[in-house]
């Protein structure tokens, strides 16, 4: 496998860094990305389609969302700025055992670097009652610890291999809590329905939100 997949740990293409303008949920950020990252010369047409159709999140103060499979951070940073703008202003000043965190995790630690900057472009990193982080998976595992996850937001990276992308999946909607949810957009001609009834077999609740532009949404659910 040629280092130059996104999916790889450190990419070899250039690490010249380009600044973007995005418009993320209706709100325009300027970026960095370089490439070696996913999609780092644009939003994702099925990142755009999540963020389109993903419903509004309800996370409480305490709480924990994850965007899995993060690249530059689109979808990190709109989940941030979505939970900062839900919170109320008591909420907002709650204490560091009640803080809202938004984690970002990618394999690539190119990615994870570029999501970092770009959240602390948009004054994402620290806000009133909110805190995000980025991690590879296996730092991600060992902050979390015994906790769970309320929420995800993913873009999943589906070229991974079927083999690996069912592991990575399972091992995150395993560690939802019992009315938490995960949203994951999946282009229909790589699989969404399948992966949707291989979910369903291996336990999760796992329906159709919304299709547009030839992607699936997907809401899955720990099994009852």
């Amino acid at each position: 496998m040629s280092n130059d997949h996104y999916f790889s740990a450190t990419p070899s293409a250039s690490a010249t860094t380009t600044e973007r303008r995005v418009h993320l949920q209706g709100i325009e950020y300027t970026v960095m990305t370089q490439p070696g990252v996913f999609s780092h010369e644009r939003v994702d047409k099925g990142t755009a389609v999540l963020l389109d159709k993903v419903p509004f999140p309800d996370v409480k103060p305490g709480q924990l969302a994850v965007d899995i499979g993060c690249g530059w951070g689109p979808i990190t940073i709109a989940l941030a700025a979505a939970v900062r703008d839900s919170l109320s202003e008591s909420e907002a000043k709650q204490q560091d055992d009640s803080i809202t965190e938004i984690w970002g995790v990618d394999v690539n630690e190119r990615s994870c670097e570029l999501t970092e900057r770009n959240l602390q472009r948009a004054g994402l990193w620290e806000a009133p009652g909110l805190a995000s982080a980025v991690y590879t998976p296996d730092k991600a595992f060992a902050a979390l610890g015994d906790r769970k996850v309320s929420l995800i937001w993913s873009n999943p990276p589906v070229r991974i291999g079927k083999e690996a992308l069912h592991e990575l999946l399972v091992s995150w909607l395993s560690v939802l809590t019992d009315d938490g949810v995960a949203y994951l957009v999946v282009q229909k001609n790589l699989g969404a329905d399948s992966l949707q009834k291989w979910l369903h077999g291996q336990g999760f609740s796992c329906e159709k939100l919304a299709s547009a532009k030839g992607f699936r949404i997907l809401e899955a659910r720990r099994g009852s």
